[in-house]
């Protein structure tokens, strides 16, 4: 009896051998060895690289170990790949004397990108407030984009927007409230962003400032630079409020800022459970307050036996002579 075999066809050679396992292996990511010169930054990645102690740390752990964890980055049309994960690893790899790094190539989309590059770079330690309210901005667009719909209502936008909002908050581990509020810092000129970043200006007043228009905001940082002085939170609230009525102007913004400051009065709390164990059982809270403030007054004499100059050593020497001194003491006082 003859078949009919003229239908059939069959899979070539390598595909009837190839194992289950080899077939999974083909859908997974592989770590490549990708030439540095092949690699460019994210584009407007708001992460800054510096050539700080810790980047040196970096560099020694790297040329000690070489790159342990590898970089995620997504193909390009011109053939190379755009670093999604591991600007700094990058950067200290070059510095380290590589030819090549490991990279995880990913395919992403601009949206899907944004997020991983930001919620990568937001696990690191000692993030500047800029880094911070840039990557929260990005990602906050990102998310509103995911998903856009064009059929949605304004009310319906603004509840997305909302639930955007909520879901960086929650990832970030901030408040919601937090995330609005560095989300204002972009809104700085570039040069006053810097001094929040050198703790030169304080967050709270920086976020008041961030309403001020640019130009009012280049005639506050024109004063800054004159005065030497940034605005406290009450002269930020007042430049705010100014600039919210359209009364603010150029002299209003040097005269709020020549008043003397009011210092900005802080209080200074101790629990009772931080401070009983330096106690007996019995000691009340006031006998505590009259012994804290004693030995405040001690130190404060102390301090008073040494110029602001002196070296450790300099007090070591002279709290030398001081026991010496008591020693003697005790050694010719009578006994009772």
């Amino acid at each position: 009896m003859a078949f009919d075999t003229s239908g059939i066809r069959l899979k070539p050679c390598v595909d009837l051998f190839s194992t289950e396992a080899s077939r999974q292996d083909a859908g997974l990511e592989k770590i490549r060895e990708i030439p540095l010169d092949q690699l460019i930054p994210f584009k407007d990645h708001p992460f800054k690289v510096i050539d700080d102690e810790s980047m040196m740390d970096t560099v020694q752990s790297i040329r000690e170990h070489g790159i342990l964890l590898p970089l995620i980055a997504r193909p390009m049309p011109d053939g190379k790949y755009e670093i999604v994960s591991g600007h700094r690893r990058s950067h200290a790899g070059k510095l380290a004397g590589l030819e090549t790094v490991p990279v995880i190539v990913r395919e992403l989309d601009d949206d899907a990108a944004v997020i991983l590059m930001v919620d990568s770079n937001l696990q690191r330690e000692n993030i500047l407030p800029s880094e911070r309210a840039f990557a929260f901005k990005m990602k906050l667009e990102a998310m509103k984009h995911q998903g856009q719909r064009a059929d949605l209502t304004s009310g319906q936008v603004g509840q997305k927007l909302k639930w955007s909002v909520a879901m960086v908050a929650n990832q970030s581990g901030d408040s919601i409230k937090q995330v609005q509020r560095y989300i204002r810092l972009t809104e700085l000129l570039p040069e006053l962003l810097d001094l929040v970043d050198e703790r030169k200006f304080a967050f709270n007043s920086a976020v008041e400032v961030s309403y001020l228009n640019p130009e009012e905001q280049g005639w506050l940082a024109e004063t800054i630079d004159s005065e030497q002085s940034t605005p406290s939170l009450s002269q930020a609230q007042r430049l705010k409020r100014f600039s919210q009525d359209g009364k603010l102007t150029e002299d209003m913004v040097l005269a709020i800022m020549s008043e003397q400051k009011k210092p900005e009065t802080e209080r200074v709390v101790l629990q009772s459970r931080q401070i009983s164990q330096y106690f007996s059982p019995s000691a009340t809270p006031k006998e505590m307050e009259t012994s804290i403030l004693s030995m405040l007054d001690t130190a404060k004499e102390w301090r008073s036996y040494f110029p602001e100059d002196s070296t450790l050593d300099d007090v070591n020497r002279r709290m030398r002579k001081v026991l010496e001194g008591m020693k003697r003491t005790k050694s010719r006082a009578p006994e009772r």
